[in-house]
């Protein structure tokens, strides 16, 4: 008789902290380490069940008095692009996305760099090193990829490294259902681009691509305008209490008009 048992994740709840995305709330997570032979399963499953992965950690929030966080994933097969979106990707016609493995560059981080620099003064991560960048890339035991998005130039072709500007890099999982978005940056020069946007509109390309069904967007925080772009890739679903739901966007009081 096999007397073995199976290895299960060991959960952790951090202390509370100030929340970054609401004001005068505190903030706390439940995490477990994604480390081993299994850790590309588990990655599915808590992706699944709301967590998130940073590294070699899945965490979730675990807030004692607020629910605002929302798991958001969007639906590939069904997607269809608004006006502007389309827009968007016109005026990104110019842009070749090739995917690497998770390996760090000096280039990639002068530009995560600028993008935090600008955006993030006073976030988590303002303070981070080059080294700390090189860890968030490559402190992965999950299948994660890096894809790079360059302005195409003559003679970049299909070269194994293209030419061009560096403009933006998203930091991908790729899981049993889908993609997930772990972190994304770019060029914050380039505003009149909609980078972020442009991102999200290649991955739901790529899911569809392979068959799959979702995209993972990460947390919506309804009230935190800086999430408020999450709701406008329709349809998606959200993670409640009685599972992965539809969403209808016409629940929300502003509703982003295309």
């Amino acid at each position: 008789m096999n007397t073995q048992t199976t290895p299960s994740p060991q959960f952790y709840l951090t202390a509370p902290a100030t929340c970054p995305y609401l004001p005068h709330e505190m903030e706390r997570k439940v995490f477990t380490h994604l480390v081993g032979p299994r850790a590309a399963e588990m990655n599915d499953i808590l992706t699944q069940g709301g967590f998130r992965r940073s590294q070699n950690i899945a965490y979730r929030p675990a807030c004692e008095a607020c629910r605002a966080c929302v798991s958001v994933r969007i639906l590939a097969q069904e997607f269809e692009p608004t006006k502007s979106m389309k827009r968007v990707l016109a005026s990104n016609s110019d842009i070749i996305a090739t995917e690497f493995p998770a390996q760090p560059s000096s280039e990639q981080y002068s530009l995560f760099r600028r993008y935090l620099d600008y955006r993030h003064q006073q976030g988590g991560m303002s303070d981070m090193t080059v080294l700390d960048y090189a860890i968030m890339v490559e402190d992965t035991h999950v299948n994660t990829k890096i894809i790079e998005y360059r302005r195409r130039e003559e003679g970049s072709g299909l070269e194994t490294r293209p030419k061009g500007e560096l403009l933006a890099a998203a930091l991908t999982d790729t899981m049993s259902d889908g993609l997930s978005m772990v972190y994304s940056y770019f060029n914050p020069d380039l505003d009149r681009r909609s980078l972020g946007t442009f991102m999200i509109l290649d991955h739901v390309r790529r899911t569809r691509a392979l068959g799959l069904p979702h995209v993972y967007l990460g947390y919506w925080v309804q009230g935190s305008r800086k999430m408020d772009y999450k709701t406008r890739f329709q349809p998606q679903e959200h993670l409640t209490p009685r599972g992965w739901e539809r969403f209808d966007p016409s629940s929300l009081e502003d509703d982003p008009q295309d």
